[in-house]
């Protein structure tokens, strides 16, 4: 594990002068953007049952399109505040994704910041969105890194599985949209849970429970398939099979 998550030490990171992410617009202005989403694609949850009604949650998606973010973030049963790539977050874009409650996310390397944030968040009884893969792909988890075990560890709070489908086309671009008219599908899954950890939070341990996510994860998504009937749309074109992984990455 880097040194910058071995910064968080203790076993209640320190997130009182931690600024938490707005949320009033956010909660109140869902109704719009599903309106708003609505008048281009017939959007399905599937299993909703599995999300808390209340406390800290943490929402870990497969991430194969430009508009899985969100589509999270507005049709969760939940608001969720999603770890979203930081060079998103300039001019009109990024003061919107600051007013509807977004965490910016440095990806080159730990986000220490980023990590506070969320558990800030969760803490708080909110929800929190990680993309485990870092970018968007084929949605499989080849790619796979901890952050999202790791955020468990730190604050024992359960980890619901999410399977998107329909939010890019088999064959479309890291920025294409799908037809108007979709399905896109989210599945939700029973959740993941470990107890909360305290420091020293050691890599082994890190790398098992991380390793246990990530086999729900992969239980979930073959669930997600049964239920829905549908298919990933595959690799993104030109994109490397397996792309070399950095720990804790968020959307993009």
């Amino acid at each position: 594990m880097s040194q910058a998550l071995q910064g968080l030490a203790g076993s209640l990171p320190d997130t009182g002068s931690v600024r938490a992410p707005r949320s009033r617009f956010f909660y109140s202005s869902r109704w719009f953007g599903r309106w708003a989403i609505r008048r281009r694609y017939r959007v399905q949850l599937h299993e909703t049952r599995h999300v808390p009604a209340t406390g800290g949650v943490i929402f870990c998606s497969n991430h194969i399109g430009v508009i899985d973010g969100p589509v999270l973030a507005i049709f969760a049963p939940r608001p969720v505040h999603s770890l979203t790539k930081d060079d998103m977050f300039r001019g009109l874009l990024g003061r919107f994704l600051l007013a509807v409650g977004q965490i910016p996310l440095n990806r080159d390397g730990a986000d220490t910041a980023a990590i506070k944030t969320c558990v800030k968040v969760v803490r708080e009884g909110r929800a929190v969105g990680i993309y485990p893969e870092g970018s968007r792909g084929p949605g499989e988890y080849d790619v796979y890194h901890h952050g999202a075990a790791y955020l468990a560890m730190v604050t024992g709070a359960p980890v619901v599985p999410v399977v998107m489908f329909g939010s890019r086309e088999p064959g479309g671009s890291r920025s294409s949209l799908p037809p108007r008219g979709s399905t896109i599908d989210l599945v939700f899954g029973p959740a993941f849970t470990t107890e909360q950890v305290p420091w020293p939070r050691r890599r082994e341990h890190v790398d098992r429970i991380s390793a246990l996510l990530k086999e729900h994860l992969l239980d979930h998504l073959s669930t997600a398939r049964a239920v829905t009937g549908r298919s990933l749309p595959g690799p993104l074109p030109g994109a490397p099979a397996v792309p070399t992984p950095v720990l804790d990455q968020g959307a993009s």
